[in-house]
C-alpha cells in the first residue's frame, strides 16, 4: 500500500491508536514500548501484513529531526536544576568524553572485524555513541524507577545532553568518508565551532524566550505553549544558520526556561509532556515503516556482535575512564554503563549517510538499527533487575512522587504563611512572575473578596488579598516578604 494524501491520515490514526493500546500492557511483561513502537512500524511497513510501502530517508530524516526537538525540549523543561547541579560535571564528562571513547572505540573494533575503511568504521561508532533521551527518559519514568543518590539525574542529563556530541561526531566521520584526504585535525574547528555556538546560542536564546513568555499578554492560555514551539524551533534553526549545534542549543534553553519563573509554566510542562510521547510514538513508527526486515537479516551476525561488544566493552570502557576524576563506588559506574540505551537517535542520525550517498550507507542503516533493537531489547528490558543486582535501587515500596506531590516530599516540614496586601504594598498591581519570588516558596492559593483563586505566573495581586504561602524553613519566609517588599508580621501576634 503506497501513503497518499487520501489515507495518511486514516493509517497514521490506526497505527498510533494501536500503539497506544499495545503500549499499555507492555510492562506487565518487561517488554519497553518503544521496541513495541518500532515492531508496529515494521509490521505495517511493505514486508509486514499492512505492506504499507515507505522508502524516503529524507522523509524520516525530517520527522526524527522534529520529534528530537520535542523530546529533547520536554526532557529539559523536566530537568530540575537542583538535582543536576550536583551532578553536572559528571553528566558533562559522560556527555562528551563518554560519547567521544565510545565512538572511536567502537569504530575501531568494526574496522578490524570487517572491511569498512577506518573512517567509515568510525562513522558507524559516533551515529551509535550516545545513549538515546527518548528511550532513557520513556524507560526511566515510565517503570516509575526509584535510584538512589544522584544516579537518575546523572542518566537523565546524560542523555538529553549527549545527542549533540554523537551528532557533530556523524557529521564530520561523515565529511571524512566523503573527502579522505582532508584528515582527521581537519573536524576540531567544526566541533568546537558547532558546541560553543550551540551553548552560547542556547543560553541566550533562553533568556530571550523567558522575557517574550512573560512580557507577551496572550489572551488565552492554551497560545502559551504554542509561543513556546515557536521559540523552540527558532532556537533550533537560527543556532543551525549560525553553523551552532542546534539540538545543544535548545537542550539548554529549555533547561534554563524550566528553571525559571515563566507564566502559565505547568501548562507549558504538561503540553510537552504529551507532545514528547506523540513525537517519540510517531518517530518509532515512521523508523519501523522505513527498514526493510529482510535487508537487516544478512547483518544479524554482525550486528550481533558488534551491540555486545558496544554493551559490554566500548560503554562500559568509555564511562569508567570518563569518571576517573570523580568519586564514585564501582557498582555506581557500572549501572551508569548497562543504561547506555541506544534508541531511535542512532537510527535517525544513520539516515544521514543515505542522503550523502556514500557506499556501504546501506549496510550501516541496517546494522544501526539492529543495534538500536538489541539494545532497546537487552538493557532496556533489564534496567529494573541490574539496578537491584548492584543495589543502586530504592525498594520496591519506595514510589516516585507525581509533579504534584515533589514539593511536598522535597519539605516535609512545611510551613504556612498567611501575608495579607495592605493598600501601600509595592506588590499591589504587579504579576507574580514579576516579584523575584523565592524557588522554595510557592503561593498555594489567594483569598479574594471571600473566594480562593488558584494563582499563576500572570495573576496580577490586589489590594486586600490574602496570599496563602507554603514554604520549608522559616528563612524563607523571610525572603518572601522581601519580595513582596513589606515588614515581616509576628505570627504569635495573631490571636
Amino acid at each position: 500500500m503506497n501513503i497518499t494524501i487520501e489515507n495518511i491520515i486514516l493509517i497514521g490514526s490506526i497505527l498510533l491508536l494501536i500503539s497506544i493500546i499495545v503500549g499499555k500492557p507492555s510492562y506487565r511483561f518487561g517488554i519497553p514500548t518503544l521496541l513495541l513502537f518500532l515492531t508496529i512500524g515494521m509490521l505495517a511497513g511493505s514486508e509486514g501484513i499492512g505492506g504499507i510501502y515507505f522508502d524516503n530517508p529524507e522523509i524520516a530524516q525530517f520527522i526524527g529531526i522534529v520529534s528530537l526537538n520535542f523530546i529533547l525540549f520536554s526532557g529539559g523543561l523536566d530537568t530540575r536544576w537542583p538535582s543536576v547541579k550536583p551532578v553536572l560535571k559528571e553528566g558533562i564528562a559522560l556527555s562528551t568524553m563518554g560519547v567521544l571513547l565510545t565512538a572511536l572505540g567502537l569504530g575501531y573494533f568494526v574496522h578490524l572485524i570487517t572491511d569498512f575503511t577506518l573512517f567509515e568504521s568510525l562513522l558507524l561508532g559516533a551515529i551509535v555513541s550516545s545513549t538515546d533521551a527518548a528511550a532513557v527518559f520513556s524507560i526511566l519514568r515510565g517503570k516509575n524507577l526509584a535510584l538512589k543518590k544522584n544516579l537518575r539525574p546523572t542518566l537523565e542529563l546524560e542523555s538529553g545532553s549527549n545527542d549533540p556530541m554523537a551528532y557533530v561526531l556523524t557529521i564530520a566521520f561523515l565529511s571524512l568518508v566523503q573527502e579522505p584526504d582532508k584528515g582527521a585535525l581537519s573536524i576540531m574547528p567544526l566541533f568546537l565551532l558547532q558546541m560553543i555556538i550551540g551553548a552560547i546560542s542556547g543560553l541566550l536564546f533562553g533568556k530571550l524566550s523567558k522575557w517574550i513568555i512573560n512580557k507577551i499578554k496572550l489572551d488565552f492560555e492554551g497560545l502559551y505553549p504554542v509561543l513556546t514551539i515557536a521559540l523552540m524551533f527558532i532556537t533550533f534553526s537560527a543556532t543551525n544558520s549560525l553553523y551552532g549545534n542546534g539540538f545543544l542549543a535548545i537542550y539548554i534553553c529549555s533547561v534554563y526556561l524550566g528553571n525559571q519563573n515563566i507564566i502559565h509554566k505547568n501548562t507549558i510542562l504538561r503540553m510537552f509532556d504529551g507532545l514528547a510521547w506523540l513525537m517519540q510514538i510517531v518517530l518509532f513508527l515512521t523508523l519501523g515503516l522505513l527498514v526493510f526486515p529482510s535487508q537487516i537479516i544478512p547483518y544479524i551476525g554482525l550486528g550481533l556482535i558488534i551491540s555486545l561488544f558496544l554493551i559490554l566493552v566500548a560503554r562500559p570502557l568509555a564511562v569508567f575512564i570518563s569518571l576517573i576524576p570523580f568519586k564514585m563506588k564501582l557498582r555506581r559506574r557500572f549501572y551508569i554503563s548497562w543504561v547506555g540505551l541506544r534508541g531511535a537517535v542512532p537510527i535517525v542520525f544513520a539516515t544521514y549517510p543515505l542522503l550523502a550517498g556514500i557506499d556501504k550507507a546501506n549496510i550501516i542503516f541496517n546494522i544501526v538499527f539492529f543495534v538500536a533493537i538489541s539494545s532497546v531489547l537487552i538493557q532496556g528490558t533489564t534496567i529494573s533487575l541490574v539496578a537491584k543486582w548492584l543495589k543502586v535501587g530504592l525498594p520496591d515500596n519506595v514510589k516516585k512522587p507525581t509533579p504534584s506531590e515533589e514539593f511536598l516530599e522535597e519539605h516535609p516540614k512545611t510551613i504556612l504563611r498567611e501575608i495579607t496586601l495592605k493598600k501601600d504594598t509595592d506588590a499591589i498591581g504587579k504579576q507574580i512572575v514579576n516579584l523575584d519570588f523565592p524557588k522554595n516558596a510557592i503561593i498555594a492559593m489567594i483569598e479574594r473578596d471571600e473566594n480562593y483563586l488558584m494563582p499563576n505566573g500572570s495573576t496580577t495581586l490586589e489590594v486586600n488579598d490574602k496570599l496563602i504561602v507554603l514554604t520549608d524553613k522559616l528563612e524563607n519566609i523571610k525572603e518572601v516578604y522581601k519580595s513582596l517588599r513589606i515588614q515581616e508580621e509576628d505570627p504569635s501576634s495573631k490571636k
